[in-house]
């Protein structure tokens, strides 16, 4: 990230910002993840009115395979600015490239003014990111956990299924230190 020397003015104009921005919701669908999204379009729309306001100014530029995005309070010129690496799939395909770069800049625009927005742009239906919550290790896993590791079985298999309290630990530990 580059900035100027002094942010002071965009400080005080991302305050402004921010007191009159309010939370980007969702307006598109994502088909092959059955998921919803806040579209580029739809946070810029949802943006400009605050940033006026704020006298701050957002430009993105592609410069390679990356995205510069660069946010700038107008009056003093004082700014931020940060690259985005857009990875392209099929970099010959200016389809593939045109989507890279929107979805770069969806998140960018995002990013640098900390926007709100409720977006995970299909990664909660692919699994992706998700935290799952695990099942204690009661009395009657801990008996097949016991069996488990008598047998051969790793600590770190049983981690992986069970949310596991300190005394439980310790008994497992326990039998792995006398086998």
């Amino acid at each position: 990230m580059e900035r100027s020397e002094s942010i002071k003015a965009l400080t005080s104009g991302l305050a402004i910002f921010h007191s009159n921005v309010g939370k980007i919701k969702k307006d598109s669908k994502n088909p092959f993840f059955k998921s919803s999204y806040a579209s580029l379009s739809h946070i810029l729309e949802e943006i400009s009115d605050s940033l006026e306001k704020a006298g701050l100014v957002i430009s993105q530029w592609p410069d390679g395979s990356n995205l510069v995005t660069m946010l700038i309070h107008a009056e003093s010129g004082e700014y931020l600015s940060s690259s985005y690496n857009m990875p392209v799939a099929k970099a010959n395909d200016p389809q593939a490239v045109g989507s890279s770069i929107s979805y770069a800049r969806r998140y960018a625009v995002s990013s640098i003014l900390s926007l709100n927005v409720s977006d995970d742009d299909g990664n909660k239906a692919s699994g992706v990111g998700q935290v799952v919550e695990l099942p204690w290790l009661n009395k009657d896993d801990f008996n097949k956990a016991s069996e488990y590791l008598r047998t051969g079985g790793k600590i770190e298999v049983i981690k992986s299924k069970y949310r596991i309290s300190t005394e439980m630990m310790k008994n497992l530990l326990n039998i792995t230190e006398k086998l």
